[in-house]
This record gives structure tokens, sequence and C-alpha cells, in this order.
């Protein structure tokens, strides 16, 4: 554990620091995520090495607040009015991309001659994104549009498939490996995906009605942090997706509080220290060794995963008759991938001990490449979609 001292000085430090990188992120056209991703490695063990240790300590909590912020805010996205405009083409979208990107690594993997259960469970992790990452690039750039609005709409709902692809592809293995585990895990998978949506549901009903009577229409900041935490706090003590819980919260309070003007519009204020600690920290925690250590089969992971990505979103895009911009930009859009995709090769790692160190190589330096490239691409999906944009 840090001294106190040390502590404080890190966190003002980067704080102080984000006011730089943010300036020199607007004269270079870069995402603010990215520059602070950068500036995580350049400090962290791949680097200067800063941080010792001891920013392992702090990153699980601090993703899990980041987490929670931008998963209520993704879910607000998830109200009547957003679905009866965008609804159609992002349940095509997001649903036709996660499949296909699973379908194509799955399949291009084993054509490449890699092992069935790697094959499977590469294929899991791949459906998965970023929605800190890609959500940042968004509200960064002011985007406006049904192209921004669809796609924090995609990326909202992306995880939840990814989660239940991710459990199915899981068994699967687990029958290929004869380990005699299967139902337990489907019912693991499936308790991680109904509990979430039974926690949201179950705290977003009360707070839908409760809060925002203080001062009316607009809730205190006192009352959004106060029903995030909560639904994080019961999320991570029974055990299910504290993102898709968050998540389902957020849909339910946009959907039946009325008396709302914005749901929660006051966590935005907030919000934005934490996702500063939270991408220099992930950048810490990236260790560019991996792009090394990962090898051919991390080189095709990455190459069939975009593949999938850009092929899925585009035959979503059509099969729900979406406009040209939302066909050609947003699998584009939906490169980034982060901490969802590590904790699930973290799983693997732990289930399949066999080949979890092959995974977990794979995902590790695929993760650099999507962290640091896929913000740059989903800018330049932002920017080419004709959506109105008021770049700082």
């Amino acid at each position: 554990m840090a001294p106190p001292s040390e502590f404080f000085l890190l966190i003002g430090a980067i704080l102080l620091s984000s006011l730089a990188l943010d300036y020199f992120g607007r004269r270079t056209r870069l995402p603010r995520v990215t520059v602070l991703l950068l500036f995580g490695v350049l400090i962290g063990p791949s680097g200067l090495d800063f941080f010792s240790d001891y920013y392992k300590a702090w990153f699980p909590l601090v993703t899990d607040i980041a987490l929670l912020m931008v998963g209520f805010l993704l879910g607000s996205q998830l109200s009547n009015r957003n679905l009866q405009k965008y609804g159609r083409h992002v349940l095509s979208i997001s649903l036709v991309a996660a499949l296909m990107t699973g379908l194509v690594v799955f399949s291009g993997l084993l054509l490449f001659g890699v092992g069935l259960e790697i094959a499977l469970l590469l294929a899991g992790i791949a459906t998965s994104t970023a929605p800190a990452a890609t959500t940042d690039v968004v509200h960064e750039m002011r985007v406006r549009g049904p192209f921004s609005k669809t796609l924090l709409g995609v990326v909202a709902l992306d995880d939840a498939w990814g989660l239940i692809i991710f459990s199915l592809m899981l068994a699967a293995a687990s029958i290929y490996a004869g380990d005699g585990t299967t139902n337990s895990q489907l019912l693991v998978g499936a308790w991680d995906i109904a509990g979430a949506v039974l926690v949201g549901v179950g705290l977003g009903i009360p707070a839908a009605f409760l809060t925002g009577r203080i001062h009316s229409g607009e809730p205190t900041l006192v009352e959004a942090l106060g029903v995030i935490f909560l639904c994080g706090g019961i999320s991570l003590a029974v055990g299910v997706s504290l993102l898709l819980a968050v998540m389902v919260m957020g849909a339910t309070i946009a959907n039946l509080a009325k008396h709302h003007r914005r749901p929660f519009h006051e966590i935005e204020h907030v919000e934005w220290p934490f996702m500063i600690l939270f991408f220099v920290l992930a950048g810490a925690s990236l260790h560019v060794d991996a792009l090394y250590e990962m090898g051919l089969v991390g080189v095709a992971y990455v190459l069939f995963r975009s593949l999938g990505k850009l092929s899925g979103a585009w035959f979503g895009a059509v099969i729900s008759h979406a406009p040209a911009s939302l066909r050609n930009l947003t699998g584009i859009a939906l490169m980034p991938q982060a901490g969802i995709a590590l904790g699930m090769a973290l799983i693997a790692n732990y289930r399949f001990p066999d080949s979890g160190s092959i995974i977990l190589n794979v995902v590790v330096g695929a993760v650099v490449v999507f962290e640091l490239i896929g913000p740059i691409l989903t800018r330049f999906a932002l920017l080419r979609s004709g959506d109105e944009t008021e770049l700082k």
C-alpha cells in the first residue's frame, strides 16, 4: 500500500497533467482517450515506472467506478424516444455484429490451425468492446445526430450480447474439454446476465419515482451518486455483471421517470476525473512487451476480429435498412476493446490452465492494439458520419 502522501501526489499530478494532455490532443487531433492511454504507458511499468506496483490496488476500484458512470449514461440512451427512432438499427447492428465477430474469429482461427478450445474462447472474447473509450470520444467531440445516438445504443447492447456469447463459448469449451462443469458454467453465465437485469430493474423502478423530487425535474448529484454506487455494491455482492446492471437501471429510470428533464445529468460533472484516472491507469497496465508475446495467433485474432466487426455491423445495418453512414462506418467505430475482454481472458485462464496462458497473451496484446488505435478509428467514423460535430 502506498503512503498517503505518495498516493495524493500521484493523483494530483495525473489530474493536472490531463489538462496539458487535453491541449495536446486538440492540437494533434488525437482522441484524448489515446493520449491518456499513451501517457499511462509512458509513466507505467513499460516506461518510466512511476507507479511501482501499488497502482494495481487502485485500478479495479477506479475501473468499477468509471464503468458505473459510463454504464448508467449509456443505459439512459435506451429511452423510448431514442428506441422508437433508432431502436431497430441498434438491435440489428449490435446483435449481428456480435454474432458475426464470434463466427469470423472462430472459423478464421480454426482455418489458421488454432485448436478448437482456444478458438471457441477467443471467439467469445472478441465480441466485447470498450464502452468507456467509445463514449468518451463521442462526448469529447460533442457529436449530436443519428449516427452517434445509434453508436451509443449499439455499444450499450454490444457487451450484453458479448456476455451471453462468451458464456455459451465457455460452456462449449467445457464440453470439448470434458471437465464435467458445463451445467454449472451455464448457470453462472445465466445468473450473471439475468441477475444483473433483476438488480437494474429492482433499483431502477423505485429510483425513477423517488429521485428528482427535491429539485423539480433534475435529480441532485447526491441522488445520482447514491443510486449508482448502490447498484454497483449490490451487483458485486451478488456476483452479477456490474456494467449490465447499471445500464439496465439507467434505461429503467430514463423510461419511467416522466418528471425528470434528463435523468441524472449531474453525473456528467463528476464523471471525467474518474475517467482520467481510469484511462491513465489502463495505459499503465498495458505491457508493450505483450505485442511481441502474442505471436501469429494474436495477429490473426486482431485481423479476424476487425473483419467480424466490420462485416457484422454492415450486415446488421443492411438488415435494418439503415442509412449509408451506419452501414459503412459503425464497424469502424466499434474497434476499441479493453477491460471486459481482459476480464473474460482471466476467466478463461482460470478455467482452462493448459490453454489459458496463450489466450491471455493474445488478448493482452490485442487490447494494446485496439485501445490505442480504436479511439482514433472511432473519431474518424464520427467525423465522416455527417452528424453535427463541435470539436473543442
